[in-house]
C-alpha cells in the first residue's frame, strides 16, 4: 500500500491521498499519526516539543515506511539524531506493521545555519591560539573587545585590562575578581589569556596556566595518587602567570588549599602573576584557611555588581549584532527587564530566539519572545506584591503608605498613588478591579485613568519617567 499525505501537522485533520476521496486506510494512519504525536509531546514534554517536534509533517505510507518531513535540512538531521529512535518506537506501538520512520526536509527548502556551536566573533579569529601551556581551552568569544562595558564591571574590566598589558605589576598581584554568577568573571579571565597569547606571538612568550579550582584538584589529586607531586608543583610553579577560575570550589579542601597556598607564595616571591576569580570576595570566603584569605586579599580586589537595564541591553545589542538576525528593540528590551540576574541565562533567551528564527524562517516578534520563552520567562517572573509596590513608591516620594488608600486628592499624593497602580498593572498578573481594591476600594476605571495618566506623562516628563522605571528596577531586582 502507498499513501500520500499532504502536510499533516500538529492540530490538522485533512489529509489527500492520490484520489479524490480518503479511504479508511488513510482515516487509520492519521489517527495514528494523531496519538503518536501526543505521545511524543508527553514523552519529551511541551518544551521540547514545540521547539524541534511540532513542524513535524506526516508525508506518506508506503509499505512498511512512513515518512515525515519537516521544514529544514537542520532541523531534519537534529530530530533523526535525537529522536529517531522514539519516533520509531512510539510508531511501531501504534501499527506493528511499520518496520522504519523515514524523517526527510521538505523539498526545495535551504539549509539553515548550525547553531550548535554559535560563531566566533570576527575580532577574535585572527587571534593565534595559545599554547599548551593554557591547560583549560579558551573560549574564542571571550575577549576584550566582545566584553561590554558598563558601571557595574568597568572596574573589573581596567583591571584585567592592566594585567593583561604588563603582568605582575605591583599593586595588582594577585588580580581577585568576584561576582555572581554570569557577571563576566570568566570572560575577563579567558580575556586576558588571550591577550596574553597574543605576546607569544609577538616574540615576547608568555607562559599561562588556566584551570578551574576543581581542575587544579583532580590534578593535584592524581599526583598525590601517581607519585608524581614533584612533577606537579614544578610544573605549576614554571609558568608566568597562572589563573585560576571559581576558588570557592577549594572550600572545604584542606590539602588542596595547602598545596596552593605553596604554589601561591612561590610565584608571587618569583615576581609571576596570579588570577583568581570567585563568588564572593577574599574576607567573605569563609572556609578557606585565614593566611590564604590574607594573601589573596593583598593584591587588587575588583568585584562586578549586578547588571543594570543600560547595560543589559547592551549586551544583547552587541550579541544580536554578530547573530546576523534583526531582533526588534522591544524584544530586546522586554528580555532586559525580565531576566536581570544572569548575564549567561540573557543571552541563552536571546539564542533560542535567533534559533527560532533562523530554524523556521520567522520574524521575531514579542508575541515570538513570549511564546518560544515562556519556561524561561516564568522562572523568572518575580512576584511583586502590590503592598510591595506601595511601600516602594511611598518610601521614593516620603509619603505614608496609608495615602495609598486615602481619599486625599492633592497632588504629592495623587501621582505617587496613581504610579504606584501603573507600576502594579505592570508587574502583577492582578486584575484592574483587584488593584483597585488595594488602593481604597477604588473602581477599575479609576486604575484604568492612572495608567493611561503615567503612560503619557512619561513620555512628557522625563523626570517622572526616570523615577518610575527606577522605582521598577527595584522592585524587579
Amino acid at each position: 500500500m502507498s499513501l500520500e499525505i499532504g502536510a499533516l501537522r500538529d492540530g490538522d485533520i485533512a489529509t489527500r491521498a492520490p484520489s479524490a476521496q480518503r479511504g479508511p486506510a488513510e482515516h487509520r494512519l492519521a489517527e495514528q499519526w494523531s496519538r503518536v504525536r501526543a505521545r511524543l509531546q508527553a514523552e519529551v514534554g511541551e518544551v521540547e516539543y514545540r521547539t524541534w517536534l511540532k513542524q513535524i509533517s506526516l508525508a506518506s505510507l508506503d509499505g512498511d515506511e512512513v515518512t515525515l518531513v519537516l521544514p529544514t535540512r537542520f532541523l531534519r538531521d537534529w530530530v533523526k539524531k535525537e529522536y529517531g529512535e522514539l519516533i520509531t518506537s512510539l510508531w511501531q506501538g501504534e501499527n506493528h506493521a511499520i518496520r522504519s520512520v523515514d524523517i526527510r526536509a521538505q523539498p526545495g527548502r535551504g539549509t539553515a545555519p548550525n547553531l550548535a556551536e554559535p560563531p566566533a566573533p570576527v575580532a577574535s579569529t585572527a587571534r593565534p591560539l595559545p599554547r599548551a601551556d593554557v591547560i583549560a581551552p579558551l573560549d574564542p568569544r571571550f575577549t576584550f573587545e566582545t566584553f561590554v562595558v558598563g558601571k557595574p564591571n568597568e572596574f573589573a574590566y581596567a583591571c584585567a585590562r592592566r594585567v593583561a598589558e604588563a603582568p605582575a605589576v605591583a599593586g595588582f598581584n594577585p588580580l581577585f575578581l568576584y561576582g555572581g554568577v554570569g557577571l563576566g568573571k570568566t570572560h575577563l579571565m579567558h580575556a586576558i589569556a588571550w591577550e596574553l597569547s597574543t605576546r607569544q606571538a609577538s616574540g615576547a612568550p608568555v607562559t599561562v596556566s588556566y584551570m578551574s579550582a576543581e581542575k587544579f584538584m583532580y590534578r593535584f589529586i592524581n599526583a598525590l595518587r601517581s607519585q608524581s607531586t614533584l612533577e606537579f608543583k614544578n610544573e605549576l610553579r614554571s609558568v608566568d602567570v597562572l589563573m585560576i577560575d571559581d576558588l570557592q570550589f577549594l572550600i572545604g579542601k584542606d590539602n588542596t588549599q595547602e598545596e596552593f597556598f605553596h604554589t601561591f607564595n612561590a610565584l608571587v616571591d618569583a615576581g609571576k602573576q596570579i588570577v583568581i576569580s570567585a563568588d564572593k570576595s577574599p574576607s567573605d570566603l569563609s572556609g578557606l584557611e585565614d593566611r590564604l584569605r590574607t594573601r589573596l586579599g593583598c593584591g587588587m580586589v575588583a568585584d562586578l555588581h549586578a547588571t543594570t537595564f543600560e547595560l543589559r541591553i547592551s549586551i544583547l545589542e552587541a550579541k544580536a549584532a554578530r547573530t546576523g538576525v534583526e531582533v526588534p528593540g522591544k524584544v530586546l528590551e522586554f528580555l532586559a527587564r525580565k531576566i536581570t540576574s544572569n548575564v549567561r541565562e540573557l543571552e541563552g533567551a536571546l539564542n533560542r530566539l535567533v534559533a527560532h528564527a533562523n530554524l523556521f524562517d520567522r520574524q521575531l516578534t514579542m508575541e515570538t519572545a513570549h511564546e518560544v520563552l515562556h519556561d524561561v520567562l516564568k522562572a523568572f517572573d518575580r512576584k511583586v506584591s502590590i503592598l510591595e509596590i506601595q511601600k516602594k513608591v511611598s518610601e521614593h516620594f516620603n509619603i505614608r503608605t496609608s495615602e495609598m488608600s486615602s481619599a486625599r486628592r492633592a497632588r504629592n499624593i495623587a501621582r505617587p498613588r496613581q504610579i504606584a497602580m501603573y507600576l502594579a498593572k505592570q508587574l502583577t498578573s492582578k486584575s484592574l478591579p483587584d488593584i483597585g481594591r488595594h488602593f481604597g476600594d477604588r473602581d477599575h476605571t479609576t486604575v484604568m485613568h492612572a495608567v493611561s495618566r503615567i503612560t503619557e506623562l512619561m513620555g512628557q516628563d522625563a523626570a517622572l519617567a526616570e523615577d518610575v522605571e527606577l522605582l521598577r528596577r527595584i522592585l524587579e531586582n
